[in-house]
């Protein structure tokens, strides 16, 4: 795809690219049609975005944030000729509505507060057309620091990745999780490109199988020895020595490092600590929210019970079952051993060394 900021090192041309903007026009590949196809579908209005970013068709906590500022400006399109008061008071309305689609994951508040705080400083706009134009601006740097985060990110955990090792990862925080290399799997494509040899083990990743549809196939496109497990796999393969190292990403970092994941990071990272394997997670500064103290003020997201109910088509348990699905669930931070960020490892203690990174 063309229109799209440049990065320091590009996603493997073998990925589809989880996003474009270009003619003024918001781009999205549906993620929910991989690995089997690629489609890439036209966003026409605000509402067909919110309900994008609801279904996963875009999805990655990075990935919902660019895509989240692009919405905006679709969302703004139709209010190019009115007065910049009402263009004000649209966007407010606009940002509430896009920001609802998914609560756990911070970049996207993240993204919408951002471009409303750039229009907030242009005081002096002739008209709404200005307005327009400012939105765009922004959301097309935030989706060029986007891509150089997953380089910093990449540049800084590559070193952890060591001929011959083993890296288990869960769900998909790969490049179709953002705009760049990705987040978690940004050391391992600066270390394949290096010409390091290892093998990634991709957890399925229950219920909407991410790590298999999206991880196995990324990874697979880009030349990396990659394994497919079933969830519960992953302890009696790192009971077998088979794996050194846990890299995974995360939808939001609190303050004291406690972090927001697919659900299932949890007991990768207890299977982890009892096998002595250290867990880094991927963490760009967009994801990181020093306003939540810990991770019970991280809100989890609950979806709809006939992704558990029913595998592919085919519904796989019984009418009127009780269904619990939570989308994400809570790590503490005891459990992490760092983060990988953009400016550097972060290790313990988190919330001093976390603060004084970044605040």
């Amino acid at each position: 795809m063309s229109g799209m900021p440049n990065a320091a090192t590009s996603v493997p041309n073998a990925i589809p690219a989880t996003l474009e903007w270009r003619d003024d026009t918001l781009y999205l590949l549906d993620q929910t049609r991989l690995p089997l196809e690629i489609v890439v579908e036209r966003q026409a209005c605000v509402e067909q975005v919110w309900k994008s970013i609801r279904e996963l068709k875009v999805r990655g906590a990075p990935a919902i944030g660019v895509a989240g500022a692009y919405g905006l400006c679709v969302a703004m399109q139709d209010s190019r000729t009115e007065s910049v008061e009402s263009f004000r008071a649209r966007l407010a309305e606009r940002a509430a509505y896009l920001a609802s689609a998914r609560p756990t994951a911070v970049n996207l508040q993240w993204a919408l507060e951002r471009l409303h705080a750039r229009l907030a400083r242009q005081e002096d706009a002739a008209d709404a057309a200005a307005l327009y134009d400012a939105l765009v601006d922004e959301a097309t740097r935030i989706h060029a620091e986007d891509q150089a985060l997953c380089e910093g990110i990449g540049r800084h955990g590559v070193a952890l990745i060591r001929p011959g090792c083993g890296v288990l990862t869960h769900c998909n925080a790969g490049a179709l999780a953002t705009t760049g290399i990705g987040t978690a799997t940004a050391p391992m494509y600066l270390a394949h490109r290096c010409g390091t040899r290892f093998r990634v083990y991709a957890d399925e990743t229950r219920p909407l199988l991410q790590g298999a549809r999206l991880t196995a196939f990324e990874l697979q496109r880009a030349g990396i020895d990659v394994t497919l497990l079933t969830d519960n796999m992953a302890a009696a393969t790192m009971q077998r020595g088979l794996v050194d190292l846990v890299i995974v990403g995360t939808d939001r970092v609190a303050a004291n490092g406690d972090f927001a994941n697919k659900i299932g990071t949890l007991g990768v990272a207890i299977l982890a600590k009892h096998f002595g394997i250290p867990l880094y997670v991927a963490c760009p500064s967009s994801t990181l929210d020093l306003a939540t103290r810990a991770g019970e003020g991280i809100v989890i997201e609950e979806r709809a019970s006939d992704e558990v109910t029913s595998f592919g088509a085919r519904r796989t348990a019984p009418e009127g079952v009780a269904v619990r699905n939570p989308a994400f669930d809570i790590t503490p931070h005891a459990l992490v051993a760092g983060f990988i960020t953009e400016r550097g490892l972060v290790g313990p203690p988190f919330e001093h060394n976390l603060a004084s990174l970044f605040s």
